[in-house]
């Protein structure tokens, strides 16, 4: 069987840093092996620069588009020096969302991935979401086929990163979407004390639940919307945050009411049977006991890699279908016209 060796790398919407995987794959039957994985934080001022990348103008928004496409590459040859890989046939890179619109056909992840081919000196797929959205789909998740058919094992398979996002297979089906914010707003609350996030939950668990803030945000209408659907920044921003904001609670019972939100949400979206759970988000005790308390399922968390690193996993395996010409995007996960093959293919 011949092995095709892909580094999968991930930027999540937290800015909790840069997951870079190197996989083995095999074809008849697709089998996968982790390697070596990594995290990369961002450079001092470079998340600020990310945070603020909304606001820029185009060409600035453009200049940063290069530059954080150089920083990738830098990142994946200090990777590969570092742990002595000898051998990459392909980089397959999610970037880092800065617009996500749907119904307005606009979709934007930078860090060009042109400038880590050439950097890298290797051929490099990126830009998943666009055909997916100019083809009326949401462009998320991206994630479903790779739940599919590496983790086939599981009934649930729930990441929690900045979002919230599920799959699961449903009348010969694979149903996904994003649930509901997760890491993000914990992360927003946390920093106002002064933490950079909630040490395994430990803040939220010494809180009170505001009934009324967590009757308001569960009252949000995304939340009601049948699949497929997506959320994105601009969303959080706009609907989310405020009612966050407005509200006379003090930060600790807010950290409180989001992680019931969650908890709740995450719950109420699974089918019987076992559930999956990785992503930063994993690592919060509180939530995750929470998650147990109120699910009948079984919640399983896997190894630290698997947890840290599956969505670094699924991108490189999104690249490999993408050079192997075969479907990366399921229509029944984003609501597009057509399962399809996304990703542009850039060589050095």
């Amino acid at each position: 069987m011949k092995n095709t060796y892909v580094i999968g790398l991930m930027s999540g919407t937290s800015l909790d840093g840069v997951d870079i995987a190197l996989c083995r794959f095999t074809n008849n039957p697709i089998e996968f092996d982790l390697i070596k994985a990594h995290t990369f934080p961002y450079p001092c001022g470079f998340k600020s620069k990310l945070e603020e990348a909304i606001n820029l103008n185009g060409a600035e928004l453009n200049k940063l588009h290069i530059e954080l496409g150089e920083l990738y590459g830098n990142m994946i040859i200090s990777f590969i020096k570092t742990f002595s890989i000898s051998k990459v046939d392909l980089i397959a890179s999610h970037g880092h969302t800065i617009f996500h619109e749907p119904d307005k056909k606009i979709t934007l992840q930078i860090g060009h991935p042109a400038y880590i081919a050439i950097r890298s000196g290797i051929p490099t797929v990126g830009d998943f979401r666009s055909a997916d959205v100019f083809l009326d789909g949401q462009g998320a998740p991206l994630v479903p086929i790779g739940d599919k058919n590496l983790f086939s094992e599981y009934n649930n398979r729930v990441n929690l990163g900045g979002f919230a996002n599920i799959s699961y297979e449903k009348d010969n089906k694979t149903i996904a979407f994003d649930i509901c914010p997760a890491n993000i707003p914990l992360n927003l609350l946390a920093q106002e004390m002064g933490y950079s996030y909630d040490d395994e939950g430990s803040i939220a668990a010494s809180g009170q639940i505001d009934k009324y803030l967590l009757d308001e945000l569960s009252s949000l209408k995304y939340f009601s919307f049948p699949p497929p659907k997506s959320l994105g920044r601009e969303w959080f921003d706009n609907e989310f945050l405020p009612i966050i904001n407005k509200s006379e609670s003090s930060i600790v019972n807010k950290i409180r009411t989001v992680t019931e939100l969650i908890a709740m949400l995450v719950s109420s979206s699974l089918l019987d049977g076992n559930t999956i759970i990785t992503g930063g988000g994993a690592n919060n005790k509180f939530l995750i006991k929470r998650i147990k308390s109120i699910s009948k399922n079984k919640i399983i968390i896997p190894s630290e890699n698997i947890v840290n690193f599956k969505e670094a996993i699924i991108f490189a395996y999104l690249g490999f279908l993408r050079i192997n010409n075969m479907p990366n995007t399921l229509s029944s996960v984003t609501g597009a016209s057509k399962n399809h093959i996304s990703g542009g293919l850039y060589l050095p």
